[in-house]
């Protein structure tokens, strides 16, 4: 194996709800398969929030860097079954302790990322999981697409939908999201508000027909219920939200007489997971995908903490934080 150190390394680490404390420990060492990274960044999740705020199933501390699944950096370097990647190049990974100056990846679930990305922060897992998203979708030119939710996978969402030609409604409960919808390119914007007022506004925006697709961003009850009633005959549910609190009870009348398909668009599969890696980076050399719109707030290493609180309370004109490692992103 290349680029072998005995060195330690700074992590976050999550010591009991709320808490996170500075730890220095021994830096990770690549298996064979692995490379490992000099993080540059990694991007924060709403999916750390339960952790973060203190859950039965979780048992504190967490491993040093635990959470961080969003990471890019410099690999430095590689095990001895791995070809094509080679130290010193910058990539976005699939790794699982990322919130640290460095992490190990499968050489597997590692995407280079070209000069043309020098310099943005790239938080691949995230985006890579928008653009999954957008697949399972199927989202064509000429449909309506609901998006209900903006926050970063809305938004992403909104862009992607609306460069692929089609005509985007988007509601969310703040003036400052309905404003990113706007500028991510949707048509009609409704704040969300009233239940039966937002059904007849979307009927009356599509002459009674409803959506053909609509994603439902949120991971919240009503927001979901508010999506299958946006979905015309025929048309495609795509859940998008992380629904990790408990039991949903849906409308399967409403869904069985629309004879709408149920998409729960969540990937497991690493392999899945990182081709979408693969095509949000061709989405954000193409335009299609604005960074600039979807990375608000960035945090040095050392206040972690203060970046997963502002990711649990959503401040105005939050939508995706990014944590810093000390190099440019």
């Amino acid at each position: 194996m290349s680029g072998m150190s005995s060195e330690t390394m700074r992590a976050a680490v999550l010591a009991a709800p709320g808490e996170i404390r500075m730890e220095r420990v021994p830096l990770p060492r690549p298996l064979a398969s692995q490379v490992r990274i000099r993080l540059q960044g990694s991007g924060l999740c709403a999916s750390n929030v339960p952790a973060f705020e203190g859950r039965e199933w979780f048992s504190y501390p967490l491993p040093a860097g635990d959470l961080g699944h969003e990471g890019w950096g410099i690999v430095d370097a590689v095990g001895d079954e791995v070809t094509g990647i080679a130290p010193g190049q910058r990539v976005a990974a699939l790794s699982y302790r990322a919130y640290a100056e460095y992490d190990v990846a499968e050489a597997a679930h590692v995407v280079p990322l070209p000069p043309a990305l020098d310099g943005q922060p790239f938080p691949g897992e995230a985006l890579g999981c928008a653009m999954n998203i957008f697949r399972r979708a199927d989202v064509r030119a000429g449909q309506t697409v609901a998006v209900v939710g903006v926050g970063f996978l809305g938004a992403a969402l909104i862009q992607l939908c609306a460069k692929a030609g089609a005509r985007v409604i988007a509601v969310a409960r703040s003036e400052v999201a309905l404003d990113l919808a706007r500028r991510c390119g949707a048509q009609q914007v409704l704040p969300m508000l009233d239940h039966a007022t937002l059904i007849e506004q979307v009927s009356g925006l599509t002459g009674g027909a409803f959506c053909e697709r609509s994603i439902e961003c949120t991971g919240k009850p009503w927001p979901l219920d508010l999506a299958g009633e946006f979905t015309g005959v025929r048309g495609r549910l795509v859940i998008a939200g992380f629904h990790q609190d408990g039991l949903r009870q849906v409308n399967v009348q409403l869904w069985n007489w629309r004879g709408i398909d149920v998409v729960n668009a969540h990937e497991r599969d690493p392999a899945v997971a990182t081709e979408g890696m693969h095509l949000a980076v061709e989405a954000v050399l193409d335009g299609r995908l604005d960074l600039s719109l979807l990375v608000t707030h960035r945090f040095p290493l050392d206040e972690a903490g203060a970046a997963l609180a502002a990711v649990r309370e959503r401040p105005d004109g939050f939508t995706k934080a990014v944590l810093l490692m000390g190099d440019a992103a």
